[in-house]
Parts: structure tokens; C-alpha cells; sequence
């Protein structure tokens, strides 16, 4: 996918105050800001066992993903991760905990993972979605996640499961800067 190209009245340069090239509108002076995008999710659980949905979009359609995506505007994380899981496995979930905060500069995101629970048996696929499903820990199937972080989240899940405080996790090292910057 392309970068959408700036009306021409938007140039490259760095605004008064700032370190940074950004677009700047030549007419008014509005600094057009690039940001990371936050993604919310869960690691959810029901009875020791993981949920997890196959993806039925790009990228990565038809790999395994615990219920994660973008936050929406107006809502909280914590909101926006049970929305999640609604969203692509149409189920209801508790969230207990942060489990992660994964920093990913090298596509620009910063993933907030929570702890959580089934509260009622039924799930299935939602849109986004081809198939829900629960996975004992030795089921799981490790070569067929769509993500690092989905490794990540269940490796940390594993790690704290039996635990109710703990700090919240973050990604290895080698994902925490991006060369250049």
C-alpha cells in the first residue's frame, strides 16, 4: 500500500519548535503528524484453553491470531481489546490485567495485550475471522501464528499464569528501535 501523496500546498520541512520533518501546509501553517497506531488485544481463556482466530483478512489471512486490532477514537484500551474480541470471535471477555505493552517501532505500532476470560461458552467467527477456536497449551499451533507478538503474548500469558500481580511484559530487544532513528 502506497503513502496517499499530500495536496500541493504541503511541504517537507521542519516546523518552528519541532526536530523533526513533518508536512506542513504552506497557506495555514497545520503540521500534518505521523503517529504510531495502537493495536489492543487479549490473550483470552475459557476453562485453561486459548482462544484464537484464524484470520480471514490480509495480512497474513489464514494464520492464527489471538483477538487483537486497532483502537478506535473515543475508547479506552481496555474497552477497545474486549471490543476485539468481539469483533473477530464474538464473544464476551473479562479482562483482568495488562499482560504487555509491545513497543514495535520498525512498523510503528505499540500493542497493549490484556489478561482475560470467557464469560459466557459461545464464541465464533466474526468477520474477520474463518474459524475460533480453543487450544490446549501443547495444541497450540506455534508455526502457523500470523504474529511475533501473538507468540509473544501467549509465551508471557504461560509465564504469569498463575500469578494475579505482575509488571506488564514488552517486546525482545531486537524489535525496540528502529535503525536511523
Amino acid at each position: 500500500m502506497s503513502e496517499p501523496v499530500p495536496p500541493p500546498c504541503f511541504q517537507n520541512c521542519v516546523p518552528p519548535g519541532d526536530e523533526r520533518e513533518r508536512l506542513v501546509c504552506g497557506d495555514c501553517g497545520w503540521i500534518h503528524y505521523v503517529n504510531p497506531k495502537v493495536i489492543v488485544g487479549a490473550v483470552v481463556t475459557s476453562g485453561g484453553k486459548f482462544l484464537l482466530c484464524r484470520r480471514a483478512i490480509e495480512p497474513r489471512a489464514g494464520f492464527w491470531t489471538m483477538p487483537a486490532g486497532f483502537m478506535e477514537e473515543g475508547e479506552s484500551a481496555e474497552h477497545g481489546a474486549a471490543r476485539e474480541v468481539w469483533e473477530e470471535a464474538t464473544a464476551r471477555v473479562r479482562l483482568d490485567a495488562l499482560l504487555a505493552v509491545y513497543s514495535i517501532p520498525v512498523i510503528s505500532q505499540v500493542q497493549l495485550i490484556y489478561r482475560g476470560e470467557l464469560t459466557l461458552p459461545g464464541f465464533a467467527p466474526g468477520l474477520e475471522s474463518l474459524e475460533t477456536r480453543l487450544f490446549g497449551w501443547d495444541e497450540i499451533p506455534w508455526n502457523e501464528l500470523a504474529f511475533p507478538s501473538v507468540t509473544w503474548a501467549l509465551q508471557h500469558f504461560h509465564a504469569v499464569r498463575d500469578q494475579t500481580a505482575f509488571a506488564p511484559f514488552t517486546a525482545p530487544v531486537l524489535f525496540e528501535s528502529r535503525p536511523g532513528r
